[in-house]
């Protein structure tokens, strides 16, 4: 089995929909790290699990400077970006999938999404 790992760093803002009290319903930024597992027994013709570029590509150029709230159409957790991330990485080849996917939102603020 192959592995590899991309470390990214991402700014964003968000607000979220929370159905209690809290400052995070107030827009508010983050300068996000990701983590992101990929695996898969094969490599492709040019040998690689998956090219680090088109990762950052497809995740860091989507989502780098945005308000997050205008690009999906769930509440933009943690949880949920580091579900999105998953998903999205594992449709960018049909040989390797995403495995997990790390989401520091802040320091001491970590959301992980695993098979």
């Amino acid at each position: 089995m192959y592995k590899v790992s991309k470390r990214l760093e991402i700014a964003g803002s968000h607000n979220l929909l929370l159905d209690y009290e809290s400052k995070c319903k107030n827009l508010h930024g983050h300068n996000w790290i990701v983590q992101i597992f990929v695996e898969s027994e094969k490599l492709d013709k040019n040998g690689m699990v998956l090219d680090f570029a088109l990762i950052k590509k497809e995740i860091h150029d989507y989502l780098d400077h945005k308000y997050l709230n205008d690009l999906f159409d769930f509440n933009p957790t943690a949880e949920n970006m580091a579900h999105w991330i998953a998903q999205k990485v594992s449709k960018m080849s049909k040989n390797a999938i995403c495995y997990k996917v790390v989401v520091q939102e802040s320091e001491g603020n970590i959301a992980i999404w695993e098979i």
